[in-house]
Order: C-alpha cells, then sequence, then structure tokens
C-alpha cells in the first residue's frame, strides 16, 4: 500500500505519528466505543495503516514518535504478532472492528482506556512500561498468558465477557496465567462475566480486586492457582458468583475479602489449599455460600467471625498463629464440626495453640476437652462408656476443679459412713483412736499414710466403699496433680 492510498484522516494520523501527537476525532468523548460501528470515514483509520505506519514510519528529527488516538473507528483486523514497536501505543474511546492479534509482540507501552475491542490475543506480549485497558469493553477472551509486563496492568472499571443465557463451557475471559508483572495489577470495579485466570502469575508489587464483579456460576470466577504476590491481595467489596481457586498462592501480606461476597452454592466457593498468606481479612464478610477449603495452608492472621463460614469445611493441615476477633472457645469450636473430613485433630490442636499464644489458658483446655469429646464418637462402644466416665469425673484431666469436688464429695461420703459405722481394729488395745474424717482421707490420698488406714479393717460393703475410695483416690488425686503441673509449665 502506498501513501497515496490514504484517506485525509488517515494522512492526519499519518503526519501525526513522528512527533507523538495526538489525533482527536471531533466527537470524542461525546459517544460510547461500543458505537463505534457506525462512525464514517472522518474518523476511521485502516487497521493496515496503522501497521504500516508502526513498522515503517520513524520519528521526526527531535522527536519522540507515538501513536495517539481518541475517539476513532479501527477498521480490519490489526494484525502486530511478533512485531517490535519501540513507541507508546494508545488508543482511547476507540472502537475495534475485529480483535487485535498482538501475540509475541514487544512494545513499549500499550494502552486501550475506554475502548470496545471484540476480543484480544496478546499471549506472550512484551510491554517495557504500562499495560492499561481501563475502562474498556471486551466481550471476547483476553489473552494475556506468559506476558511480560515491565510496569503495572490496569484493568480497572473493564468489562469482560457478557452473560450468558445457556450452561455451556466456556474460555477464560482473561488469561493472565504464567505473566510476570513487575508492578502492580490494578483492577478495581472490574467486571467479568467468566473465568479471570491468573494462575502461575507472578507479580512484583500488590493485585488490586476492590469492588470487582466476578461471574461464572457453578464453575471458577477467578483462577489463582500458584499466584505469586510481592505484597498484597486486595478484594474489599468483591462480589464473586462461582469459584475463587487460591490453592498454592504465595501472598506475603494480606488477602482482603473484607465486606466480599463469595457465592457458589453445593460447590466449592473458596479454595486456598496449600497456600502461604499472611493475613486473611474475612472482617463484615457475606456468609460464604459453599464450601470452603484450607486445607495444609499457612496464615498468621485469620480475621473472621465464625457466622462467615459455611456449613461444610476442609481444614486438616491448617495451621495458624492467631485469631481475631478475640472469641471465647466456644464460638470458635462449632466451625471444627462441621469439617467433611470428621474428626481432625490438627485442627483442635491449632486452635488450642492459638488460645494458649494469648496466654487463655482456659480457653486452650476448652479446645482440648472438646477434642477428647470428638474422639470419643469414634471408638467403640466400650471406650465410650470409659471416655464418658473419664468425662464426668475429671473432664479428662482438663478439668482438674472437677476433680477436687469429686474428691471433696468422696471424702463426705466416706466421712459420714464410716462415722456411723466404725471398722473394727486390726489389733485391739493397740490402735490409735479412730476418725472418720482421717480414715476416710487416708484411702483417699495414695502417698500420705496417716495411720488409720492400717490400723483398721472395714467388713462387707464397707470393705468394697474402701476399695472404691483408694481407687478413686489414685485416679482423681492424679488428675489434679496432672491439671497442676500443666497450668504451671504453661506459665
Amino acid at each position: 500500500m502506498r501513501i497515496a492510498n490514504l484517506t485525509p484522516f488517515e494522512r492526519e494520523v499519518w503526519d501525526a505519528f513522528p512527533r507523538g501527537r495526538g489525533v482527536e476525532s471531533p466527537d470524542a468523548g461525546n459517544d460510547k466505543a461500543e458505537e463505534g460501528r457506525s462512525w464514517g470515514p472522518d474518523r476511521t483509520v485502516r487497521a493496515e495503516v496503522l501497521r504500516k505506519l508502526l513498522l515503517t514510519s520513524r520519528p521526526a528529527d527531535g522527536e519522540v514518535a507515538a501513536l495517539r488516538l481518541a475517539g476513532v473507528r479501527i477498521s480490519g483486523q490489526l494484525d502486530l504478532r511478533y512485531a517490535e514497536v519501540p513507541y507508546a501505543v494508545r488508543f482511547w474511546g476507540c472502537y475495534f472492528e475485529r480483535a487485535p492479534l498482538l501475540y509475541a509482540m514487544a512494545v513499549r507501552q500499550l494502552n486501550f482506556s475506554e475502548c470496545y475491542l471484540p476480543a484480544l490475543d496478546a499471549a506472550t506480549i512484551r510491554v517495557d512500561g504500562v499495560l492499561r485497558i481501563t475502562g474498556s469493553r471486551i466481550p471476547g477472551e483476553v489473552r494475556l498468558g506468559g506476558a511480560r509486563i515491565s510496569g503495572a496492568f490496569f484493568l480497572d472499571r473493564a468489562h469482560l465477557g457478557r452473560a450468558r443465557s445457556d450452561d455451556l463451557e466456556r474460555n477464560p475471559v482473561l488469561q493472565l496465567n504464567h505473566a510476570t508483572i513487575n508492578d502492580d495489577v490494578w483492577g478495581p470495579h472490574l467486571v467479568a462475566h467468566g473465568t479471570v485466570r491468573l494462575a502461575g502469575a507472578t507479580v512484583a508489587g500488590a493485585v488490586n480486586l476492590d469492588e470487582a464483579e466476578l461471574s461464572e456460576p457453578g464453575r471458577t470466577a477467578l483462577d489463582a492457582e500458584n499466584l505469586k504476590v510481592g505484597t498484597n491481595l486486595s478484594a474489599s467489596r468483591l462480589r464473586v458468583s462461582g469459584a475463587v481457586d487460591l490453592r498454592g498462592a504465595k501472598i506475603p501480606g494480606h488477602l482482603d475479602l473484607i465486606e466480599a461476597r463469595l457465592s457458589n452454592p453445593e460447590r466449592t466457593a473458596l479454595w486456598a489449599s496449600s497456600c502461604a498468606i499472611g493475613e486473611l481479612w474475612l472482617h463484615n464478610a457475606a456468609p460464604i455460600e459453599g464450601s470452603v477449603r484450607l486445607r495444609r495452608s499457612q496464615f498468621d492472621l485469620i480475621e473472621a467471625t465464625p457466622d462467615v463460614w459455611p456449613a461444610s469445611v476442609k481444614l486438616d493441615g491448617l495451621t495458624f498463629s492467631s485469631l481475631s476477633p478475640r472469641l471465647p472457645a466456644d464460638e470458635r469450636l462449632e466451625l471444627l464440626e462441621r469439617d467433611e473430613d470428621g474428626y481432625v485433630p490438627h485442627s483442635y490442636e491449632q486452635l488450642s495453640a492459638a488460645y494458649r499464644r494469648i496466654g487463655d489458658d482456659a480457653g486452650a483446655r476448652t479446645v482440648q476437652l472438646a477434642k477428647q469429646r470428638r474422639h470419643r464418637r469414634t471408638l467403640s462402644w466400650y471406650a465410650k462408656l470409659w471416655g464418658a466416665v473419664q468425662d464426668v469425673t475429671v473432664g479428662y484431666g482438663y478439668r482438674p476443679t472437677r476433680a477436687m469436688a469429686w474428691l471433696l464429695a468422696l471424702l463426705l461420703t466416706g466421712t459420714v459412713v464410716y462415722g456411723l459405722h466404725h471398722p473394727q481394729p486390726v489389733e485391739p488395745g493397740k490402735a490409735p483412736d479412730f476418725n472418720a474424717l482421717i480414715y476416710t482421707l487416708d484411702l483417699l490420698l495414695p502417698i500420705i499414710d496417716f495411720g488409720q488406714e492400717k490400723a483398721f479393717n472395714p467388713h462387707g460393703l464397707y470393705q468394697w466403699l474402701a476399695y472404691l475410695l483408694i481407687a478413686a483416690g489414685w485416679i482423681l488425686a492424679t488428675t489434679v496433680v496432672a491439671g497442676i503441673t500443666r497450668a504451671v509449665s504453661r506459665q
């Protein structure tokens, strides 16, 4: 194509490029980019003209060349696959008749703001500066898998995909899998009807999805498996219909889901297994609709009230240092009952350790007692019976005051019974004066010897009562000592 074939408007674009001047149609800003299909030749540039311009034209002397278009219709298909464009390219409020082909392109800076594009194929693109699709509407796929972006990636206020009326499978609306971004991903108010795929991506800065709306009901709405973030993933007031998949994600800062709403009924709503995340914030989030999987993940802090969690969870292997807000242990224990794997000892140990770390010894004992009670349900009938006896008498050793109460009750019982029915002395005339209280105490305390037990010998039912007091004394006294020892060792 020769320059002589250019329309007047195309000639204006051609002449502006070497000097980096912007070209704006007279009506730019007065209408939406989606209306561009009806724009006439006075604001239309053929894609082949832009391709030739970017690949053959050179900067004017002493100028910085750049392509800057506003309110322009690009007819045909812009094909820059494998091209090297050492210039900034900016489209604002432009309408693309066909999806640009930018596969493996290298460009200084690329900007699609407030534009309409049927789709965008830019897999493995290399951008030396910023990539921006701010406020753009793209009903088809945005392919950026394997992209290398030296600056930030902006997709704030972008509308990706279209709401579907069928239940057919479809490809992700945004593919950023295995991309490398040396700054932030900035996507507040993003709207996506389909999967947003960040699997395997590396973001040196933060990911911001505040107030985004992601919709892929019954499937994965956000696929961020093995995502690596340098600081934080902020998604406050996020609205998701579909699954959020964060398996294997590495987020050293915080995962902010404050006031978020996650919904994928009867399926997994939040899948965050094998993650390493600094802090998980679910403050004021809506109750999660769907199951939650946090198996083998590590958190420094989990901030969530019990009402946020759904009826079905998987927590085996989950580790955390602390929980917020501080609540009584009884209010946290119900969550462990919802585990799909049934009785998971590790979950109780983690919760107990969290209470010990904040100095709440009573809370830690409450969790351990609940652990034993839950474990009892998995035992045979005779083990269940013995466990029930331990629970009632000494609270499995985590209620030492209950053991003391039993000791006092048995002491009172023995004192009354033997006070009314004195046992016969073993050696009449040599035995000390009988004292029912000291005699009972001598039976109950396994170590201390007051001389009463050896000096008197009860018969019949009173002898069996003596055996019972001796056995109970050993069990209860050992429990009290163990409880005191645990309390001292944790100081």
